[in-house]
C-alpha cells in the first residue's frame, strides 16, 4: 500500500514586528512556537523558553521578574515597558514556515519565506546591533546580509547603509539548549554592556 506523504501547512508569522523608534538592538529568533504552547501573545511566549528569565537575571537579578505571581505566564505589559525603555526591537528571521514535526524545534522548521531584514533595519535608524538566537536564525540572516558568522557568544561587524552594525550570535534561550541559565545570562550580558544598556 502506497501511503501519500502529508505536506504540513504553511504557517504565517502570528505577530507584528516589535520596532520601538529608539531601538539600538534588534533581537531575531527563527519563528514562534505553536499557539497552543504560548503563555502570552508576544515574543518568546513559551514557558519552556528562558529568554525573559535571562533578561530578568541580567537587569533585575531575578529570573522570575517578568513572570506573573502564579508563574504560569509572562507579564506582556511589563516586558513591553522594559523593551521600550531600553530600545530593544524583536522579530524573527522567518515570515512563513512549515513545521515538519509537531514541536517548536528549529531542526524541524522549513523556512518558506524569510523575513526581509533590510525592511526591518530601515525602520530602525538607531539600530547598532542584531542578535540571533540559534543556528537557523543566524543562517537565515546571513543569506541576506554579508557578515561572517561569529562564534556563539561572539560578534562580527558589517556595513549597512553607511553604518557599522554588529551581529551577536547568542546561545538558544530554549531549555533544550544544554547550558545553564546563569551561563546563558552571562553570555547575553555582554551585548547589553557593549551597547551601554547596563
Amino acid at each position: 500500500m502506497n501511503a501519500e506523504k502529508i505536506i504540513p501547512p504553511i504557517e504565517t508569522h502570528p505577530l507584528e514586528p516589535f520596532l520601538p523608534g529608539n531601538a539600538v538592538l534588534l533581537m531575531l529568533g527563527s519563528f514562534p512556537p505553536q499557539k497552543k504552547r504560548w503563555s502570552m501573545d508576544f515574543f518568546y511566549p513559551n514557558l519552556q523558553n528562558d529568554m525573559w528569565r535571562i533578561i530578568g537575571i541580567i537587569f533585575f537579578s531575578d529570573k522570575d521578574h517578568f513572570l506573573h505571581p502564579d508563574k504560569k505566564s509572562f507579564d506582556k505589559e511589563r516586558i513591553i515597558e522594559f523593551l521600550n525603555e531600553k530600545g530593544i526591537a524583536l522579530y524573527d528571521t522567518a515570515s512563513t514556515v512549515r513545521r515538519l514535526q509537531d514541536n517548536a524545534s528549529d531542526k524541524f522548521l522549513e523556512i518558506v519565506e524569510p523575513t526581509d531584514i533590510d525592511l526591518l533595519l530601515k525602520q530602525l535608524p538607531k539600530c547598532r546591533a542584531i542578535v540571533t538566537t540559534g543556528q537557523k536564525a543566524t543562517d537565515t540572516l546571513r543569506q541576506q546580509i554579508h557578515v561572517s558568522e561569529p562564534p556563539i557568544g561572539g560578534k562580527s561587524s558589517f556595513e549597512y547603509n553607511d553604518r557599522t552594525l554588529y551581529l551577536y550570535r547568542m546561545p538558544s534561550s530554549s531549555r533544550a539548549y544544554p547550558l545553564k541559565i546563569e551561563k546563558k545570562a552571562e553570555t547575553y550580558q555582554l551585548i547589553f554592556k557593549d551597547l551601554g544598556l547596563i
